[in-house]
C-alpha cells in the first residue's frame, strides 16, 4: 500500500502540470482538473491494477479506466504521464497543433493510456459499463472505473446507463463523482438542481459511498472499501466531495475556472502556492 504523503506528493506535481499546461496553451480545463487530482492520483498510484508498459487498448487482465468528464485533461495527461505511460516532457505539448494530447482525449494519435475518445459529455458510464459485461464475458475479475463531473449527471443518457447497470448487477464497475458543485454556469443548483444524488443512486440498486475528494486518505480508504464491496451484486458509485480549482486560493470554488486558463500573473501566484515535488516539465 502506497504512502498517503508520497501520493500527496505526487498530486502537487500534478496540479503544477495543470497550472502550467493550461498558462502554456492559453486554453484548456484547470477548475475540474484540479478538483479531481486527489482522485486520479489515488486510482494511478495506488488502488487499479494497471502497467504502462503493458498498455492495450483491449484492456485484459487489468483494472481500466474511462474518463467521462473528457474535458478535464490536464489531470488526466499528467496522471498518465508521472505514471509512466508516456514522456513527461510531451506534457509541453498540450492542445498544440499536431499533438498526441488534444483537449479532450483522442484514440486516433494513439497515446498510451487513452481507451475511448469523451469529448461529449455523458457517455462514459455506457461505456464503462460495456468493458464491465466483457470483462465478465471473459471470466477476467479486474475491476473497471469511471469518473464523471457533477454537472454531467444533468445528462439524460447517464441516468439510463445508471438504471440499466443497477437493473443488470453490473458489480465490477466502481463509478465516481467529482462532487464540486459547480459547472460552467454557475453552480449546480442555479444550473440544473441534482437534489439528493445519493439516495437517487440508491433508488437505482447502486452502492453509495461518500468521501472528501480532495483529502488523500480520505480517498484512498473509500476506493480500497468499494473494492472490498465489488462483485456483490450491484455496481459501486463513490460522491466525491471536492472543490472546483482546490489548491489555489483564488479559483477555489468559482465556477469561472471551469474553462479559463491563467494568464501569466495568475499563474506565478498559482504556482506559488503550489509546491514543485517531482520536476516540473
Amino acid at each position: 500500500m502506497a504512502d498517503v504523503k508520497q501520493l500527496e506528493s505526487i498530486a502537487s506535481q500534478v496540479r503544477r502540470d495543470i497550472i502550467r499546461m493550461t498558462n502554456k496553451a492559453q486554453s484548456g480545463h484547470p477548475g475540474g482538473s484540479m478538483s479531481s487530482t486527489e482522485i486520479m492520483v489515488a486510482l494511478y498510484f495506488e488502488i487499479m491494477k494497471n502497467s504502462p508498459k503493458d498498455f492495450t487498448r483491449q484492456g485484459s487482465n487489468e483494472d481500466m479506466f474511462f474518463l467521462s468528464i473528457g474535458h478535464i485533461t490536464p489531470a488526466f495527461y499528467s496522471v498518465l504521464a508521472r505514471r509512466g505511460y508516456f514522456p513527461v516532457e510531451e506534457l509541453a505539448t498540450f492542445r498544440c497543433l499536431g499533438s498526441r494530447l488534444q483537449g479532450h482525449p483522442s484514440c486516433s494519435h494513439h497515446l498510451e493510456g487513452i481507451r475511448v475518445a469523451s469529448g461529449s459529455l455523458g457517455q462514459g458510464m455506457s461505456v464503462g459499463i460495456g468493458a464491465s459485461l466483457a470483462k465478465k464475458l471473459n471470466n477476467d475479475s479486474c475491476l473497471v472505473y469511471t469518473l464523471h463531473g457533477d454537472g454531467e449527471l444533468q445528462e439524460g443518457q447517464l441516468w439510463e446507463a445508471i438504471m440499466f447497470a443497477g437493473s443488470k448487477n453490473v458489480d465490477n464497475l466502481i463509478a465516481i463523482v467529482d462532487y464540486n458543485k459547480v459547472q460552467i454556469d454557475g453552480t449546480n443548483d442555479e444550473v440544473c438542481s441534482l437534489k439528493d444524488l445519493h439516495n437517487k443512486f440508491i433508488a437505482f440498486n447502486w452502492i453509495v459511498l461518500e468521501c472528501e475528494g480532495n483529502n488523500m486518505q480520505s480517498v484512498v480508504d473509500c476506493l480500497h472499501k468499494a473494492q472490498s464491496l465489488s462483485n456483490n451484486g450491484k455496481p459501486i458509485v463513490v460522491l466525491a466531495n471536492t472543490q472546483m480549482g482546490f489548491g489555489v486560493d483564488f479559483m477555489c470554488g468559482k465556477n469561472c475556472w471551469h474553462g479559463t486558463p491563467p494568464n501569466n500573473e495568475q499563474a506565478e501566484q498559482a504556482l506559488s502556492q503550489i509546491k514543485e515535488t517531482l520536476g516540473d516539465f
